[in-house]
């Protein structure tokens, strides 16, 4: 599981990388039991996660269905799913019909949400955040339901701490991180009073080559773009790991809900990471405000003491990005924002 590339030279080769299953996660997938079903599967995270599925089943010669559920508002995304075998199906997951009408299945991963473009639609963002859990628990009350959340439920915390743990009180910033609360709440109430075992997955940041945190610096430092240090300090996690230790974590939910924090292993300093970007591309960065001393921060440490440590390590990850970025391959063009002290997306 090491012999990782120097470089990653296509999207095909990230997609694999992104997708590898671990010796853990062949072993949770064999001990969760039957078909699975992926709402909002269209996002950033879903396709590679349910083609780990795949390949893992694939290795141990299970044979399941699995199941990708979107709105496909792009629907270019769709074919790729349906050629790797994941069945889909498209729908507005906000119809309540729509919703009941979907295949019953012992395994459920949420990935539905919605962040961006928060402010100024605030309505929609609580109905997709918190209303459409009530929905999916009504349809699944018989099933294991894995939910993806945020490490933005805990607020800043100081960057000389070792960020959030699992056990710490919420405290968000912002409608977004309210409505993610209030999400976690709803997944809460009826795993209490339907007894659903449960997951949360509070991710903090996942990262590739075409998206994520160290994706928005290494290009502000390729385009030459005064950067702002104000929120300076985060952790990031390889995609790939991220969906490892989520599905290693399926076979462990409980009610109420087994809280799972997943991020990487350390903090790091946004000045640092651009200076580190800016050796690799050439470039010399310059840099706005002042680093405030807290910062949207989460501890993996337990995640990391029950599944594994991330293989993929940071120097990695800002390396394949670099040269990504340097040979401007495709990008996602979706901003993280993570920059964001006020809690407005």
């Amino acid at each position: 599981m090491t012999d990782f590339p120097a470089t990653i030279d296509n999207v095909a080769q990230l997609d694999e990388l992104l997708s590898r299953p671990t010796p853990r996660v062949i072993q949770a997938l064999q001990q969760t039991e039957g078909d699975l079903i992926l709402l909002g599967i269209a996002g950033k995270m879903g396709p590679t996660l349910a083609r780990m599925i795949l390949r893992a089943d694939q290795e141990t010669g299970l044979h399941r269905r699995v199941i990708g559920v979107s709105r496909f508002s792009d629907e270019s995304s769709r074919q790729p799913l349906e050629d790797l075998g994941i069945e889909t199906i498209k729908g507005d997951l906000l119809d309540a019909d729509f919703i009941n009408s979907l295949p019953d299945v012992p395994n459920v991963i949420y990935m539905a949400g919605m962040k961006f473009g928060a402010t100024g639609n605030e309505s929609l963002t609580w109905a997709m955040n918190t209303y459409l859990p009530a929905l999916v628990c009504n349809k699944y009350q018989q099933s294991r339901i894995t939910a993806f959340s945020t490490g933005n439920i805990y607020g800043l915390v100081s960057a000389s701490s070792q960020g959030s743990v699992e056990t710490d009180k919420p405290n968000p910033v912002g409608e977004y991180a309210m409505s993610c609360l209030g999400r976690e709440r709803m997944f809460e109430h009826f795993s209490r009073t339907l007894n659903i075992p449960m997951t949360i997955i509070r991710l903090n940041y996942a990262t590739e080559c075409r998206y994520g945190v160290l994706v928005d610096l290494a290009l502000q430092v390729y385009q030459e773009q005064t950067i702002d240090v104000s929120m300076g300090y985060v952790n990031v996690i390889w995609q790939g790991d991220a969906n490892a230790m989520t599905l290693c974590s399926l076979p462990d939910g409980t009610s109420p809900p087994f809280n799972l924090n997943v991020a990487g292993p350390r903090i790091l300093s946004v000045r640092k990471l651009c200076e580190q970007f800016g050796t690799l591309l050439g470039k010399q960065p310059r840099f706005t405000g002042t680093e405030a001393q807290d910062a949207l921060l989460n501890n993996g440490q337990y995640g990391h003491q029950c599944y594994g440590a991330p293989l993929v390590d940071d120097d990695q990850i800002i390396h394949w990005i670099a040269d990504w970025i340097r040979n401007e391959r495709p990008l996602l063009g979706k901003p993280t924002h993570f920059e964001s002290r006020s809690g407005k997306f």
